[in-house]
């Protein structure tokens, strides 16, 4: 519970990654991958539960012994490829409301994002309280401005490759723009539920430094956590 509010944890971790096999019980740092989140989870103690969706017996061992609750196995239709997030998460708070299970709030944790701080997950929450949100998402700046991006024709030629507003400037005087980075996603039980989604009127960003943005997605990725974690160990 935070600040009175009843949170649901959520951990989706489906087996089936083709990108890299076996992610996210994959080794980072000395200890699987999804045990990185359920630790963090848990040191931060504003969850009445937290919950994994998995479709796979093995991350459901490993979450289990982390200390997280797998009291289903994920349906087949929501452990393909083009299963839906938010239908996953729907699948979950349908169960928890059939089993009496009610909560104010729930925060959707993904395993690929190992690097989100305690710090974080309570910043999230402290932002929802006092922007009276519906919703929070994290976000991190971009690491290539937009203004310097574009589609190129097929004689690649760059006239208007750029835009007039990019002209000549400094990367330092360009607005800055933000990705969502994939750690945190907080709603109101409610909003979630009848929106299908953490993104409306009431949504507001928590931004996050691009060192604990880093998102599992390719085996290079593994590499590049293991190197921030290590230099955030020795306080470099």
């Amino acid at each position: 519970m935070y600040q009175g509010k009843t949170i649901l944890g959520f951990i989706p971790a489906r087996a089936g990654s083709k990108g890299v096999p076996g992610k996210n019980i994959r080794p980072l740092a000395g200890k699987p991958l999804i045990v990185h989140t359920i630790e963090a989870a848990r040191a931060s103690g504003i969850f009445d539960c937290l919950l994994v969706s998995t479709d796979g017996e093995e991350i459901a061992r490993i979450a289990r012994e982390a200390g997280a609750e797998v009291p289903f196995m994920r349906p087949p239709e929501l452990a393909n490829d083009t299963a839906c997030g938010i239908d996953v998460l729907a699948h979950a708070m349908a169960w928890c409301e059939e089993h009496g299970r009610l909560y104010d709030w729930v925060m959707v944790l993904q395993p690929t994002s190992p690097l989100r701080s305690v710090d974080d997950i309570l910043g999230a929450c402290r932002l929802m309280l006092e922007r009276k949100a519906r919703a929070v998402v994290s976000v991190c700046e971009v690491d290539h401005h937009p203004w310097w991006s574009n589609t190129l024709p097929e004689d690649l030629n760059m006239e208007n490759f750029l835009r007039t507003e990019a002209l000549n400037l400094n990367r330092q005087e360009l607005p800055v723009f933000y990705r969502l980075n994939g750690a945190i996603y907080l709603g109101e039980w409610e909003f979630c539920k009848k929106e299908s989604s953490f993104y409306g009127p009431g949504t507001y960003a928590y931004i996050m430094p691009k060192e604990r943005s880093v998102d599992i997605d390719e085996s290079v990725d593994f590499v590049v956590a293991e190197t921030l974690i290590k230099i955030q160990r020795n306080g470099i």
